[in-house]
């Protein structure tokens, strides 16, 4: 695990280093304030940030997503991990150099032709990325556990039962409340004061808004389709884990931070949670051998009732029990 976080890492700590060296060679050759944002018709420029700012959230972006790949470090995806250090790197150098020289900021041209050395120094670093992979053994999945002595309910044949709660987050909802409302806030002062950084801000805040906000409050419920986990609100994006699929469901009680280092939808090697508190979860092992959790009250009967349904011989889908 740690040489896989350490190739993770390694692309934007690559990335910064080359921000900060050109910013340190080219400081004498490059305007104050720089062009930042640019038309997309002829490359002339139409907005303007200092250059202390722009290194301070260039190198903050680059951090900021070397830190989120870095945590959710997983072998099959750290070529992506690479293609967006490269690209964001490419961007940030390519900015640079289309200052280099100009007598003021209103001199550069940034000409679309650099997008596209962007986006092939994303594709090289992602090929650089599926290598190094090779690097990273695979790591064993956990066999998976018979569910013939998990608790169940006891159903007479025919008979078909479901369960359903709704559970949510207080903090996270207004976290992804504030982070939407900032996100409106810099789309709305773009116009006003320029595009960057308010464009950047704005953008981050719908992308992280958005989804939380989404996964703040979700109803879980089992049925004779098996668990299925959906925004309260809304029938899309879900989770569902079919019966045949379901080896062992049970009870369990989850920390946040300890178990799956913070709250919303969370992964680890060979197991993935929708953490929205702590305490009592409902934790479904797969036939695979990989496992899901999620927080919910009431979770002892969800899983009695889950295991019952996954191994009834009988099929039946007679009347539903609620």
């Amino acid at each position: 695990m740690k040489r896989l976080r350490a190739l993770t890492a390694a692309p934007f700590v690559l990335a910064l280093t080359a921000q900060l060296l050109l910013s340190a060679l080219w400081r004498d050759r490059l305007p104050d304030p720089l062009a930042t944002h640019f038309s997309g018709t002829d490359g002339r420029p139409d907005g303007y940030t200092g250059r202390a700012l722009f290194l301070a959230v260039g190198a903050g972006l680059v951090l900021a997503l070397g830190a989120g790949w870095t945590l959710f470090a997983r072998r099959r995806v750290l070529w992506g991990a690479w293609a967006t250090a490269g690209f964001t790197g490419a961007l940030l150098a390519l900015l640079l150099r289309a200052n280099l020289d100009a007598a003021q900021g209103a001199d550069a041209r940034y000409p679309l032709v650099d997008l596209a050395l962007a986006a092939l120094t994303a594709a090289l670093a992602a090929l650089a990325g599926l290598g190094l992979a090779r690097l990273v053994p695979p790591e064993p999945a956990p066999p998976a556990v018979p569910a013939a002595g998990a608790p169940r309910i006891e159903l007479a044949a025919g008979e078909v039962a479901g369960w359903s709660r709704v559970t949510g987050s207080r903090p996270l909802t207004a976290l992804s409340a504030g982070f939407l409302l900032a996100g409106a806030a810099g789309l709305a002062l773009a116009p006003l004061l320029g595009p960057w950084p308010y464009l950047l801000f704005g953008l981050v805040g719908l992308v992280v808004g958005a989804p939380g906000l989404a996964c703040a409050r979700v109803r879980v419920t089992v049925d004779r389709h098996g668990l299925t986990v959906a925004p309260a609100a809304l029938p899309r994006p879900r989770i569902r884990i079919p019966l045949d699929d379901v080896a062992e469901a049970e009870a369990g009680t989850v920390n946040p931070l300890g178990d799956y280092g913070g709250w919303g939808y969370r992964t680890r090697p060979h197991r993935s949670a929708l953490v929205l508190r702590s305490g009592e979860a409902l934790v479904v092992r797969r036939r695979s051998g990989f496992e899901f959790a999620v927080t919910v009250p009431d979770a002892e009967t969800a899983a009695a009732l889950l295991n019952a349904l996954a191994t009834r011989p009988d099929g039946a889908t007679g009347p539903e029990r609620i």
